[in-house]
């Protein structure tokens, strides 16, 4: 609360240095989206794991949406698309590589075991996001006339994605299968939780707004690249509630849990989160497709492959872990001079 108003002062006030109310508003915006986090476990605990797992999901992304849609309002084009593909590439990359060390880590034999059903599912929605993208980046480099309807295709891609992802949200939600690890009851009445996700999701707006606001001031101070901010710094910001969580849960041994958190947010902002805001753009000033800059077409493929076969079989070592936080690090690397 108190990093809020601070944020909020900063944001208003005059002679406050634009970097400290960047870092303010980050501060603020992984508070709420902590918030968030908490608020739809809760609600979530009486209703099954399945569901809460795609409350945690949803509402924790839903800074990410509102950061991406002030971006494209302000026409920061490409710091909404690193954004996004910041908080796939983050959270696959970096935050399950940490999830998988301390996940080994706390394993007897050094191998972190999980069920192998959720990293598939993720894969194969991780990778038809992909397969639009390809297909664009392949289109505009041939200047085939494909090229030439990029929105167009978007869009379509958009809706085809979005009923996908729906297919396999109505199959999970049924599915019988309850991690033994939820044991946990719940803290607070659901009134008092659904409002607090209600006050959360408003706070994350006005927060968002602020954090953007700041965001472009910051890049020229700092001197860094906006594929930099949007793939590193917001991604980071904006995905708090799963490094912690994800991290803390595999560190006790909850694996299942663990794996849960980090492959339901990379599924979610792959198959759901960006088409809708392919959809929501057409709204705002700048039209978000799935026309990207060839390097982040290959780290996306790439990530797909790569964490498809270290996950799919339901088990991975530290080396595997390590492996997956030494891409990131190669890749922030590369969008640092972008």
């Amino acid at each position: 609360m108190l990093a809020t108003v601070l944020a909020g002062v900063a944001r208003y006030a005059h002679g406050v240095s634009e970097v400290a109310a960047f870092i303010v508003a980050a501060v603020a915006l992984a508070g709420w989206a902590w918030i968030l986090s908490l608020a739809s476990e809760q609600v979530g605990i009486r209703l099954g794991a399945a569901i809460t797992g795609f409350l945690q999901s949803t509402l924790g992304n839903l800074p990410e949406f509102f950061v991406v849609i002030f971006a494209l309002q302000a026409g920061e084009k490409v710091v909404a698309e690193t954004a996004i593909l910041g908080s796939i590439l983050v959270n696959a990359l970096l935050v399950l590589g940490l999830v998988i060390v301390a996940g080994a880590r706390r394993a007897k034999d050094g191998v972190m075991r999980f069920n192998p059903r959720l990293p598939n599912d993720t894969a194969t929605l991780l990778l038809i996001s992909t397969f639009i993208i390809v297909l664009i980046g392949l289109a505009i480099a041939s200047h085939d006339p494909a090229s030439h309807h990029t929105t167009t295709i978007s869009v379509i891609g958009a809706v085809a994605i979005l009923i996908v992802y729906g297919a396999w949200l109505w199959q999970y939600l049924r599915s019988d299968e309850t991690p033994s690890e939820t044991t946990e009851k719940a803290r607070f009445p659901v009134a008092f939780s659904i409002g607090l996700l209600v006050v959360a999701g408003l706070a994350s707006a006005f927060v968002s707004e602020w954090f953007v606001h700041a965001l472009q001031p910051t890049i020229h101070t700092l001197h860094i690249s906006q594929a930099f901010a949007g793939l590193v710094i917001v991604a980071i910001a904006g995905n708090a509630v799963e490094h912690v969580a994800g991290v803390v849960l595999a560190a006790k041994g909850q694996s299942d849990l663990a794996i849960s958190v980090i492959k339901n947010s990379v599924s979610q902002i792959a198959a759901f989160l960006y088409p809708l805001l392919v959809l929501v753009s057409l709204l705002t000033v700048t039209t978000l497709t799935f026309a990207l800059a060839p390097v982040y077409i290959g780290a996306l493929f790439g990530t797909a492959v790569i964490v498809w076969q270290i996950t799919g079989d339901g088990e991975a070592t530290l080396f595997e872990g390590v492996a997956l936080i030494a891409t990131f690090v190669i890749l922030a690397t590369v969008a640092a001079f972008e």
